[in-house]
């Protein structure tokens, strides 16, 4: 009796979204992991995943020789994309709390092979922290910001930088944060006019946001 393939991959999504297919980890068998890793890498020369939870890593770093884990973003590298360039992403974080959904926008960028300058724990609570960074962030040609609690600090940064910024709300919080969704609803009612906002959580969406913001801006730039 044959079974139906537990999965389809996308090897053309390079050639016609200009980035890979991304395995997204969490919800599948530790052996649909590998092997769609290793499907894509023999598709593409690289493989990327998300949402690889740490008691699970050892088992498919054993079996996918090469492939690098990056414990807080809980991502999976095969290769990664050569580096094109000099132009930069700053990823910014309000809070140590915050660094695991910065750090998968980190992993992401870095997979995809754009720089990234990282300023982490500079939020709104000691807003001397930001401004003591600022002229470094204004470097950067897109900025990230992840920020959780009430979601302030990209409406700051957004007054502050000319660069496209990208807000990520983060699940941490107190109650009334309600894991994420204040911080959601406080930065897409900014008054910082232009800020673009992904889902909470989602460092990856804000790199490859990212990614499409340098495609179809920068393509031809240094």
């Amino acid at each position: 009796m044959n079974r139906e393939p537990h999965s389809t991959l996308d090897p053309e999504r390079l050639a016609r979204q200009g980035f890979p297919e991304v395995v997204y980890c969490q919800s599948k068998t530790t052996v649909q992991v590998i092997e769609n890793l290793r499907g894509l890498a023999a598709a593409n020369g690289h493989a990327f995943g998300t949402r690889l939870q740490a008691e699970r890593a050892d088992e498919v770093l054993a079996a996918l020789p090469g492939a690098t884990y990056d414990v807080l973003g809980r991502t999976i590298s095969l290769g990664c994309f050569p580096t094109v360039g000099t132009r930069s992403v700053a990823v910014i974080s309000a809070g140590t709390s915050d660094l695991p959904v910065a750090m998968e926008a980190i992993s992401t960028l870095t997979f995809l092979g754009h720089p990234v300058l990282h300023f982490n724990d500079i939020g709104v609570a000691g807003i001397h922290r930001l401004h003591a960074r600022i002229d470094e962030i204004r470097r950067a040609q897109v900025v990230i910001v992840v920020a959780g609690m009430e979601g302030a600090l990209p409406s700051v940064v957004g007054g502050l930088v000319a660069a496209p910024v990208i807000a990520v709300p983060t699940s941490v919080g107190y109650g009334a944060a309600f894991e994420g969704l204040a911080a959601l609803l406080g930065m897409l009612n900014s008054c910082a006019s232009g800020i673009t906002v992904v889902n909470i959580d989602n460092g990856f969406g804000a790199a490859l946001a990212a990614h499409r913001i340098f495609q179809q801006n920068f393509a031809s730039a240094p």
